[in-house]
């Protein structure tokens, strides 16, 4: 989970219009109880609560006072505008708790060091239990611009503070390792269409499954295609592939006229043309599960043994290998292991330097290419085959958990635990014998031919009956991290 990370929002808007936005019900009325928590100056009246007080107006001229008084040429795009939040699961925070945390932020960001009587002029706003929205202007009261540098950043590093003081779940520090969630206006995009899933997630998926299974960037775009998605192409100037960006058929902007694209940064840092390109394998040949097993545990032992660099690729191919395990499961686990590979995606990352030719990245890769065939190879072993399976990669995301623990990859640890959790649950999912339908006792004695119209005969006597597998609980995704409030 994440908490109280600060995500700037856009900058450059009518401090009015964007006041009036705060402190209104919101464009889907998912605004609740707009108040004002703290301000440059303390008493300052709230324009949602004592509007006979201060009008919005007023509010917003308060705030661009200092603008209007620069010395100089005014700033084109002069309001600053970050939303703080925290993860649904943390505890709500008083009106209080986010005073407090509205306060270091700016101060972190360098729009009012502590101290500093003149310096810029900001508001912080709450509309819903789980987040604040800051906004200040960009000019100092003694006329002077103000100096923002790295102002996202340091507000990461001051929630860190937050997290430990008030016994919030960690956020991973600034490694480019935490999935990219969709914004708000992705996810009431998704709402307003009937979607389970904003059209950044569903992307997110099948690019990580094409990923995972293609040995070549030819290979890679055509089961993009296959997949259904959008595909354009990025060329450099000579000619050579050296981008790509995917699209949702349907999913459109400026009045449907022009497709949404997402280039493969944008859905995630691992998921760009050259990260990609860089976990390609030489094509192996597929072995039977069996010997996909064998070679899990093979490439679990070895992961133990890794060092810094080596690991980063064995648990790169470790992720590739449980989002094809996710796609060719059998239905009653597929939804167990479709959440395991997504709470482990973060622990494939692994944060700082690193190389992807680990040890055990071969065994993965050549695990995760039998599995493909899975589906058909699997008929002859049933559930005991796909249990010992599961068995297999609960050892290697165990390997994982312990290598990123050794590595002080806080994050990264969390995620590969809550992923082995996953899949024991599915591995007792698939241990528990299927219950068998009440069935009707034929004599041996007694032979039933039916009429034409009425189907095929029943079974014969002594004949065993089908069992209809227990789907098991539904586990959802993993929700989406902060994102923009507007």
């Amino acid at each position: 989970m994440r908490a109280v990370m600060p995500k700037k929002a856009g900058s450059g808007e009518c401090t009015a219009d964007l006041l009036a936005y705060l402190f209104g019900p919101g464009n889907h009325e998912e605004h609740t109880d707009p108040h004002l928590v703290a301000a440059w100056t303390p008493g300052l009246p709230c324009p949602a609560r004592t509007p006979d007080r201060m009008t919005l107006s007023d509010f917003a001229l308060l705030l661009d006072a200092p603008v209007d008084a620069l010395r100089g040429p005014r700033p084109t795009e002069h309001v600053w505008h970050v939303s703080v939040r925290n993860e649904p699961d943390d505890r709500t925070l008083t009106d209080a708790e986010w005073a407090t945390v509205a306060a270091e932020m700016v101060a972190a960001a360098g729009i009012a060091p502590h101290g500093d009587t003149q310096a810029c002029r900001w508001v912080a706003v709450r509309h819903a239990d789980d987040h604040i929205h800051l906004v200040a202007t960009l000019a100092r009261q003694d006329g002077r611009h103000p100096r923002i540098r790295g102002d996202i950043p340091n507000m990461h590093t001051a929630a860190r503070a937050f997290e430990t003081a008030w016994d919030l779940t960690p956020m991973s520090p600034l490694d480019r390792t935490a999935r990219r969630a969709p914004v708000t206006g992705e996810r009431e995009k998704a709402a307003r269409r009937g979607l389970t899933e904003s059209a950044r997630e569903s992307l997110q998926r099948t690019v990580r499954e094409a990923a995972a299974r293609a040995a070549t960037t030819t290979d890679f775009l055509t089961r993009l295609r296959d997949a259904g998605v959008r595909v354009r192409e990025h060329h450099d100037e000579n000619g050579a592939l050296d981008g790509y960006a995917v699209a949702l058929p349907g999913d459109r902007a400026d009045h449907g006229t022009r497709p949404v694209w997402f280039s493969g940064r944008t859905l995630a840092y691992d998921l760009s043309l050259p990260r990609i390109r860089e976990r390609f394998h030489p094509t192996i040949a597929p072995a039977d599960l069996a010997r996909a097993r064998t070679r899990i545990r093979e490439a679990a032992t070895l992961l133990t043994r890794a060092g810094r660099a080596e690991g980063a690729g064995d648990v790169a191919a470790l992720g590739d290998l449980l989002v094809v395990a996710a796609a060719t499961a059998p239905t009653p686990v597929r939804d167990q292991i479709r959440a395991a590979a997504a709470a482990f995606e973060q622990a494939s990352r692994a944060p700082g330097t690193r190389t992807l030719h680990g040890t055990a990245r071969a065994h993965f890769k050549a695990s995760a290419r039998a599995l493909e065939h899975a589906p058909r190879t699997a008929r002859g072993g049933g559930a005991p085959a796909v249990l010992t399976l599961l068995i297999a990669l609960v050892e290697a995301v165990e390997a994982a958990t312990a290598w990123h623990r050794a590595q002080h990859h806080d994050a990264q640890t969390r995620a590969a635990a809550q992923a082995a959790a996953l899949l024991r649950e599915a591995a007792t999912l698939t241990s528990t014998p299927p219950p068998t339908r009440p069935s009707r006792s034929v004599p041996r004695t007694v032979r039933v031919t039916p009429a034409a119209e009425r189907g095929s005969a029943p079974p014969a006597a002594g004949a065993p009956t089908r069992q209809h597998p227990n789907p098991g609980p539904q586990h959802p995704q993993p929700g989406p991290g902060p994102g923009r409030s507007r």
